[in-house]
Order: structure tokens, then sequence, then C-alpha cells
């Protein structure tokens, strides 16, 4: 299984240390969500987690990135598990929450990332709504922030080989669940518990 000489090799070259800080690594069905910056976060923040949450932990990426045939394609199915989904909802019909839905379902946890783009910033934007909307149907899944340390200047957008950093992965508190909250309050509350990590 490559899984093992990937997480070798991004631990030598960036670090990608994780730190527990809010949280103890359990089996609890949950979904990681982070800022996004670079295309290491998801092997990055895959390979902080021990490997027994590994196994029944799934990115969430996008398709027209890592669904191209080729490496990126191979990688995400046979050592990510990844869910591939389309950015921009061309049918109204097709709910894109479904697959998450039915994984979150079966106790799959997932790597998220809200602002469904990558950004050379150090703070996160503005979440989209696909958090709210999983919290919303799964109450009892623990959602947990994680700040993904010095990856937007490891591997920036448009970089192609990353610069040795070192880096690390925060796992803060679990957001608390509101019952009845708006949308914009909680992605706001969500962004801020990410930020406050960083």
């Amino acid at each position: 299984m490559l899984g093992t000489p990937l997480i070798l090799a991004l631990r030598g070259l960036v670090g990608a240390s994780p730190r527990w800080i809010g949280c103890q690594p359990l089996t609890t069905t949950r979904i990681y969500f982070a800022n996004h910056t670079s295309h290491l976060d998801t092997p990055v923040l895959w390979s902080a987690l021990p490997g027994f949450l590994r196994r029944t932990t799934r990115p969430v990426a996008a398709k027209d990135y890592w669904g191209k045939p080729g490496l990126r394609k191979w990688f995400a199915d046979s050592t990510f598990r990844a869910l591939l989904i389309d950015r921009e909802r061309t049918d109204p019909d097709v709910d894109p929450l479904a697959p998450l839905s039915a994984a979150l379902n079966d106790g799959d946890s997932l790597i998220l990332f809200p602002e469904g783009t990558r950004r050379a910033e150090r703070l996160p934007a503005e979440f989209k709504s696909g958090l709210y909307h999983l919290a919303m149907r799964h109450p009892d899944v623990e959602l947990i922030p994680v700040y993904l340390e010095n990856l937007y200047r490891s591997m920036p957008k448009g970089a192609h080989i990353p610069v040795p950093l070192t880096c690390a992965v925060r796992f803060g508190a679990p957001l608390s669940h509101v019952p009845d909250e708006p949308k914009a309050a909680f992605l706001e509350r969500a962004r801020a518990a990410v930020v406050a990590l960083a």
C-alpha cells in the first residue's frame, strides 16, 4: 500500500506534524474542515491522522482536479478513497451532497475545505454553504476545525514542486451544534474556529 511511503515522504518534506489541541484522535464519525491554500492540503491533512482513522476518513475533493485521468486520480481512488464532487452545480435535480451524506451514514469521516477553492493567504476566506447543510443533516457528526500551517508557503497556488518548510496540522475542539442556527452565523462561527487555530 502506497499510503505509508506517501506519509513518510510528506513528513520528511513538509513536516505535516499533527497537533491535537482541542480534541483527541477518536473513531467518532467526524467532518474535519480546514483552510485551503495548496494542492498538498488533502494529502497532508489525511496523512496527519493516525492509521486507524485514515482507513475510515475520506477527503472530499474537486472532480475537475482530482478526477482527471492519471496519477492524481489513481491516488484519489486507491489511496485516499476520495469523494469527488463537481464544484459547479449543473443539474438542479442532483443533490451534490448526497455522496457525502451516504459516506457519513456509513460511518466514514470526511475531510472538507469549505472555502471551495485554494487561495494564497494565511487565513481562510468566507465558507461556502456545504458544511452548513451537512451539519444540519447530520447533527450527531462531530465538526472538527483544522488549521494547516505554512502550506500556503510550501506549495502555493501555481507551484508544482513544494518548498521544504516545517508545516503543522492543528486539530481544534469540536464545533458545538446550535439548533436552528442561521446559515450565515454558523459559517462565520466555523470559519472563526479555524482562524483561532492559526
